[in-house]
């Protein structure tokens, strides 16, 4: 027996030689004080341990770490027993044992050591993604590619995303986005990542993406750091929860009763950005809407750019004409930074503070400040804002508008000449570019078959089935028309440092006292309050106003938003329940007896 025993050992340590060979460290997770982290499985640095001798140094090292506590959500007293300073002595400081490094390039903040092999490690904190605004967590290699973040805390039906700790960034002039905690909408290529574009069968089909699109790339030379993706309505078609989502479930609104829409289809940007606090912006796509919709549902600054500032390889089309690549978030410090970075040259900030002299309220802004809770707040804005540019203020109905001052040789009627442009202009150029191929290479995996594609986009590529190509052509000429009338004769651009001639404004959201939209309803073919059937409760929705200006002024737009921050007409909202306040974000519901 003994022969044959001795054959069956070494073969398990064959076996185990060639599993060891083979395995690769995907990091790992622990616990402490309730705070959950991970360990990186890519080292940054080596060290060498001597604990031998120890003395006083350092007499404000206390002082440092309160630092750190107060600017850094990944760092806590986990890390407080040891602290490493290059080029110091070894010894103790207090209720702190430091260890000396001759030379280090490693940026101050918490790292987990391997004593065996002395390698340091950066360190992630997790958070649960408990309003389901994210498809896929991120973790950026030192090639610069990613992978998903391999870690699971608790949570229901959540994913768990990790940040680094803030300590390792410092912003520069080359890196003036360092540190900036980035959302990417799931529509965006980055490296290493499947791009799902909100379908299960494409999720499938195709590999991770080789590259970077050039949009992203630059947001990561300036030192973004990219810690998820978020979900999209599916190929960026606009739908409703939470009948048209299908393939996922749709994020979840933080606002009021945590029961309302996200628009779409930038809604994981927009629920990420409304809900949780250690995110600093989130990119988004807009064609028709797509992040102006969710800004105003979540009560977040946003912006539809000039078409054509970034190129967007390695993004999924909807409308060449119409796609732009825009953010999500809080802060308008941030977002003015990002926007300067993704739009390079073509960004323009202006270089002294002249806005505008005339303010356009669009068909539908309320005049009348007592109608309603969310008209005292919407023409208590537009008020402020004349003031604040010393502006008059103008009634402005585009109906109108167009049957006097419209091209030659076009309908009189602006409903008879735009009518199916959008419609055309999104549904014979995503058959065209995505769906086709889409179909063809789904059916050459899987024996013919044709992959589930959801209610909204698949009603309307069926729509453009039946239209003959040439509408498309026609469409596209409509939509040149109709841009060149809009950027003479309704917004034009200025030569002075103005830049643009007008500001227009038109209601984005009228929170409570608007139609309330409660994902639970289907469809058959600053808050203001409302009572929530959802919670039983009284509850607030944001209200939104959303500005525009001429082509090409969107760092003036910027601008203007922090110097009305600034000047205290507008607030940096908070994540959560309310823009005000914050708070719990509820995530439950009593059922009706």
């Amino acid at each position: 027996m003994a022969p044959k025993m001795k054959s069956f050992l070494s073969c398990l340590v064959l076996v185990a030689s060639v599993v060891n060979a083979q395995l690769a460290s995907t990091g790992f997770s622990l616990a402490y004080n309730d705070i959950y982290y991970y360990v990186s499985p890519h080292a940054v640095g080596n060290m060498s341990v001597d604990v031998a001798a120890l003395r006083w140094i350092e007499p404000d090292l206390a002082a440092t770490v309160a630092n750190f506590s107060q600017t850094d959500d990944v760092y806590s007293d986990l890390f407080a027993s040891t602290m490493v300073y290059a080029g110091a002595e070894t010894g103790t400081s207090g209720d702190f044992r430091t260890l000396a490094l001759e030379s280090t390039s490693l940026p101050s903040g918490p790292y987990f050591l391997e004593a065996s092999t002395g390698m340091l490690y950066e360190t992630y904190r997790l958070y649960s993604d408990h309003t389901g605004a994210f498809i896929a967590s991120l973790l950026q290699s030192p090639e610069g590619t990613f992978s998903p973040l391999s870690a699971q805390i608790p949570g229901a039906d959540a994913l768990s995303i990790g940040v680094p700790s803030r300590l390792y960034s410092t912003k520069t002039a080359e890196k003036p986005l360092a540190g900036v905690r980035i959302a990417v909408k799931d529509i965006f290529d980055v490296a290493g990542m499947k791009t799902g574009c909100g379908s299960r069968a494409y999720y499938s089909l195709y590999p991770e993406a080789n590259a970077t699109g050039v949009a992203m790339q630059r947001l990561l030379d300036a030192g973004a750091v990219f810690v998820g993706k978020t979900k999209t309505s599916q190929f960026a078609n606009g739908e409703s929860a939470t009948a048209d989502w299908v393939d996922y479930h749709s994020p979840f609104n933080p606002r009021g009763d945590g029961y309302q829409q996200t628009s779409s289809s930038s809604a994981g940007s927009g629920s990420a950005m409304g809900t949780y606090e250690w995110l600093d912006l989130a990119i988004g796509s807009d064609t028709g809407g797509s992040i102006r919709g969710p800004s105003s549902a979540q009560g977040l600054f946003g912006n539809r750019p000039s078409h054509g500032l970034v190129e967007l390889t390695g993004v999924m089309p909807l409308a060449g004409a119409l796609d732009t690549a825009g953010f999500l978030t809080r802060d308008p410090y941030i977002w003015n930074a990002a926007q300067a970075v993704m739009y390079a040259e073509n960004y323009v900030q202006p270089t002294n503070k002249t806005y505008p002299k005339k303010v356009q309220l669009y068909t539908g802004y309320p005049k009348n400040a007592s109608a309603s809770n969310a008209s005292e707040i919407l023409v208590g804005f537009a008020d402020k804002l004349a003031d604040f540019l010393g502006a008059e203020t103008l009634d402005f109905n585009i109906t109108s508008a167009w049957e006097d001052t419209h091209p030659e040789g076009v309908p009189d009627s602006l409903a008879a000449f735009a009518n199916l442009t959008y419609a055309a202009l999104i549904g014979k150029n995503q058959t065209g570019l995505l769906r086709d191929r889409f179909y063809e290479d789904y059916a050459a995996a899987h024996d013919g078959r044709t992959p589930f594609v959801n209610p909204s986009p698949r009603i309307r590529w069926a729509w453009a089935d039946t239209q003959d190509d040439s509408i498309f052509d026609e469409a596209l000429t409509n939509k040149t028309i109709f841009m060149d009338w809009f950027n003479s004769e309704v917004v034009p651009a200025t030569n002075d440092s103005a830049c643009s001639d007008s500001l227009m404004l038109y209601v984005g959201a009228t929170g409570g006292d608007g139609s309330l939209t409660p994902r639970d309803t289907y469809f058959t073919a600053p808050g203001t309050s409302f009572y929530s059937n959802a919670s039983n409760h009284e509850e607030y929705l944001p209200v939104a106003v959303e500005v525009i200006a001429a082509k090409g002024c969107d760092g003036m737009l910027t601008s203007l938003a922090i110097d009305l921050v600034e000047a205290g007409i507008i607030t940096i909202p908070k994540p959560g329940q309310t823009l005000a306040d914050g708070g719990e974000i509820l995530v439950r519901r009593e059922l009706d007896n």
